[in-house]
């Protein structure tokens, strides 16, 4: 990374910092997901850093932004840390080019009847899966094994 210092940012092109959320209801039977856009795939929450030091502080930020959840408890520290491939693919009308995402991810708590929200620019649907089902309604295989590893 000492020859790519701003692996903070999405402007290093090679890797770059995420968060992903793992958020459970209290029963521990649903998990809160969102339909990627890009993935086409029912998905954990999370994002990019964009500068920001703090992972934790990202993951709350991009929990809620995604989901409109205000509520949420972290359950302990850092569940897992990844390394994530990425293909290349058209975000906002432009090529992003395969890199690699050096992921942090939590566990977080909620409450599963606060009301949810969708980000439209990214999501096109947002809400509680259960776990019993994720296997049905993720379409990204390669990301099985890491939500199991999380439950």
């Amino acid at each position: 990374m000492e020859q790519n210092p701003d692996y903070l940012s999405r402007d290093n092109q090679i890797a770059h910092v995420t968060t992903s959320i793992w958020t459970v209801n209290k029963e521990r039977t649903k998990t809160l997901m969102v339909y990627h856009n890009i993935y086409r795939s029912w998905a954990w929450t999370g994002g990019h850093s964009d500068g920001e030091t703090d992972p934790l502080e990202t993951a709350l930020r991009e929990a809620r932004e995604e989901t409109g959840i205000c509520d949420l408890n972290v359950l302990g520290g850092l569940a897992s840390v990844d390394i994530l491939p990425v293909t290349g693919h058209m975000k906002r009308g432009r090529y992003v080019s395969s890199h690699i995402h050096l992921n942090y991810s939590y566990l977080f708590e909620a409450d599963d009847r606060q009301p949810l929200r969708i980000k439209e620019d990214e999501n096109s649907q947002v809400g509680w899966i259960a776990v019993a089902d994720l296997e049905q309604m993720v379409s990204e295989p390669d990301m099985l094994p890491i939500y199991k590893k999380l439950i």
